[in-house]
């Protein structure tokens, strides 16, 4: 029925009004968008074509010790490969403690670490299986007292399996600390480390008068992340130096926006950790996702199961 004509000029003033009122809401819904599309930085990426990265430095060492006294002959052989310190070992046992509360000791599938003393022996500290039990069959990771450490030796159960890789040594110069023992000694007192990537038994990297350039070691640092797109592992952590990660990291910072490259440049701190997420945007890591799933899986006809045949025998027929 109609409506008396004084309230259906209310009714009209109304829905003019609500009318009027859902488009301001629209023009400020589409201001936001179009704010928000300005502002936004966030991206999506394929979770097969990410792995995670924990990076670590070493704990204190001896030479790091040795730093903060007015006089220091870094040349010294006291220095030689340079092992942690009492403190660098209380630095390794709170990380530890860290990782196994937080869980990320469950979810590191392999560990990373440069054949130098003061690096393995925080990543076995860090990531090992824990106190060594005489009469297991498997070998410990690290010996007991290894370099006069006075530490229990270390399990290699219940922990990932350790990689031993040049490519993340410290940048090479007259620093004896960054000259590393043979890797016959390394095995003895590391017996579950694996050194099979590594082909020269002495350290013809290091010497006297050699010094690397800051590119040599981008280089190295960026061909050791392109080379993890060969291992299947997708978290995996890395214990190594405070200037390979710096040269390195400062390298992948110059794309990002300053924050984060600010963020990435920062000098870490002994035994401090950082988690990364790498990124593959080339064809290196192509594996498809076990997680992903392909849809209309089992494939056929949506119809009923008699229809179906039907149909599957007619199509059959034609071919």
């Amino acid at each position: 029925p109609a409506l008396p004509r004084k309230n259906q000029a209310a009714e009209e003033d109304t829905v003019d009004g609500l009318l009027h009122h859902h488009r301001r809401r629209r023009r400020t819904s589409f201001s936001s968008s179009s704010e928000m599309e300005a502002s936004t930085v966030a991206a999506l990426y394929p979770a097969h074509r990410c792995k995670t990265v924990y990076l670590v430095r070493h704990a204190q060492g001896f030479h790091n010790a040795a730093e903060e006294s007015d006089i220091i002959d870094h040349t010294s052989p006291a220095l030689l490969d340079a092992q942690l310190t009492p403190l660098g070992w209380s630095q390794v046992d709170c990380l530890r403690e860290h990782v196994t509360k937080s869980g990320l000791a469950k979810k590191i599938e392999l560990v990373i670490v440069s054949p130098l003393m003061r690096t393995m022996q925080t990543a076995v500290g860090v990531f090992g299986g824990g106190n060594y039990t005489d009469g297991v069959s498997a070998p410990p990771l690290m010996v007991e007292g290894a370099e006069n450490s006075g530490r229990q030796p270390i399990s290699s159960l219940n922990c990932p399996p350790f990689l031993a890789v040049e490519a993340c040594r410290e940048k090479l110069s007259v620093l004896t600390s960054d000259k590393r023992s043979s890797i016959t000694r390394y095995r003895t007192l590391f017996p579950a480390i694996d050194f099979s990537l590594i082909k020269n038994d002495e350290d013809v990297l290091w010497g006297p008068d050699v010094i690397e350039t800051d590119e040599s070691v981008v280089a190295r640092g960026m061909n050791l992340f392109d080379w993890l797109w060969t291992r299947e592992e997708k978290e995996i952590a890395i214990v190594t130096h405070c200037g390979f990660l710096y040269h390195t990291l400062n390298t992948y910072g110059k794309g990002c926006h300053p924050t984060v490259a600010e963020e990435l440049g920062k000098v870490f701190a002994n035994c401090e950790l950082r988690s990364m997420v790498l990124v593959d945007r080339s064809k290196l890591g192509s594996d498809t996702s076990r997680y992903n799933f392909a849809g209309k899986i089992p494939a056929g006809l949506d119809m009923p199961s008699d229809v179906a045949d039907k149909k599957q025998a007619e199509e059959a027929s034609k071919n």
